[in-house]
């Protein structure tokens, strides 16, 4: 059962090599997608023993995309063929770790929601910081309450409850062909989400830590970075709430 771990990555030269030897020992292959970086962010990734892959667009979204497409490249895992072997939905068992590259994340918890995608059939497990324990700090007023009204809105339309719109989750490959994401910036987690809830989708919550990050973000550490994050989460709810 191949594990792998994906990490966008934007100018984090001084966190990505600490964030990969934290949890290199659980997994069979990282992936580090450098985003655009002007600093050493990629050999450092490399020379912790990351396979590197870019993406120019810049969006966490674009950045995760194409982490997907290298994956399904090295991994070696049981496939299925349909439409005359055209296609090919890649095997259950296997999944995927979304992971962020600035060290918020604590690898215990990382190991923590392996081990449910090992021991459970859910779909997706989803790390809570809300649920969990934040450093003080670590969550902007502007993320807690963005959190807050998009679970609601998520709850109100697709009668699912989420506590956490957070970065670190793991998903089956098999969930994520049938999910088919699209977003290529910041309405990727959320996205991710409404298509488990409109699946009917089984999936876990469990509490993890989050700290302060090694650097500052670059969407929820300024103001314009905010609101265009926010903006496009509530867009990217409305636009699905209206393709249903």
């Amino acid at each position: 059962m191949p594990i792998s771990i994906l990490i966008p990555a934007l100018n984090e030269e001084r966190s990505i090599g600490i964030v990969i030897d934290s949890v290199r020992e659980y997994v069979d292959h990282i992936v580090v997608v450098d985003n655009g970086s002007t600093d050493r962010t990629a050999e450092v990734a490399r020379e912790h023993g990351a396979i590197v892959v870019h993406e120019p667009q810049r969006g966490y979204g674009a950045a995760c995309l194409r982490g997907i497409q290298e994956l399904r490249k090295i991994i070696r895992v049981e496939t299925s063929f349909v439409i005359s072997n055209q296609s090919s939905v890649i095997s259950h068992q296997s999944f995927v770790v979304f992971l962020d590259a600035d060290a918020s994340d604590h690898p215990e918890d990382v190991q923590s929601i392996i081990e449910v995608m090992k021991t459970t059939n859910v779909g997706m497990c989803l790390g809570s910081r809300t649920t969990g324990l934040a450093d003080a700090g670590s969550l902007t007023p502007q993320q807690r309450f963005g959190n807050w009204l998009s679970t609601r809105l998520i709850a109100l339309i697709w009668k699912t409850r989420f506590t956490d719109l957070g970065p670190l989750r793991a998903v089956r490959w098999g969930v994520l062909e049938q999910l088919d994401m699209q977003d290529r910036t910041w309405g990727w987690t959320v996205e991710m989400q409404i298509k488990v809830a409109r699946h009917g989708i089984a999936f876990r919550e469990i509490p993890v830590r989050y700290r302060r990050r090694i650097g500052q973000s670059k969407i929820s550490g300024t103001v314009v970075g905010s609101v265009r994050a926010g903006a496009k989460i509530l867009s990217t709810i409305a636009r699905l709430a209206l393709g249903r």
